[in-house]
């Protein structure tokens, strides 16, 4: 079990005490949720939980925010929009991200035929890099904020 944040909060580390705690049911050893709080903090460097939940945020603050005006390439085609949607994944790297955009982006390589979009969802990291590519190796998202 690993998670990184460029930040770490207590929001964080609680969530990875959980992670922690159903990784160690699913090996058949049962810990408490204090205990599972400990190691967390220890492995993070803290002396103990108290010492770690008294010097980090409650939360970090997320990169993306809904309303927020952004700018980006979705499929290698420029576009700018508002963002409506903004979840953070599981691995708590990523967000998925909806996006309402201002003027619809062509989804087909193909000009003959047009798919437009006007609302895009698609998965990016902190720094707006969608990790899945397009068969020529570009991010199928690069956001920005605008």
């Amino acid at each position: 079990m690993t998670f990184a944040l460029d930040t770490l909060s207590a929001q964080s580390l609680k969530l990875e005490a959980k992670a922690l705690r159903a990784e160690r049911a699913r090996a058949g050893e049962d810990i408490s949720h204090g205990a599972a709080l400990e190691a967390v903090a220890r492995a993070h460097g803290y002396r103990d939980w108290n010492t770690a939940r008294a010097a980090l945020p409650d939360r970090i603050v997320s990169p993306w925010q809904v309303g927020q005006r952004v700018s980006g390439l979705y499929l290698e085609q420029p576009f700018e929009g508002m963002l409506i949607g903004v979840q953070m994944m599981s691995d708590m790297q990523h967000y998925t991200v909806t996006i309402n955009l201002n003027e619809p982006v062509n989804v087909t390589p193909n000009f003959m035929f047009a798919a437009l979009r006007h609302r895009v969802v698609a998965t990016v990291d902190i720094h707006g890099i969608s990790p899945a590519l397009r068969g020529n190796g570009h991010p199928q998202m690069v956001l920005r904020r605008a």
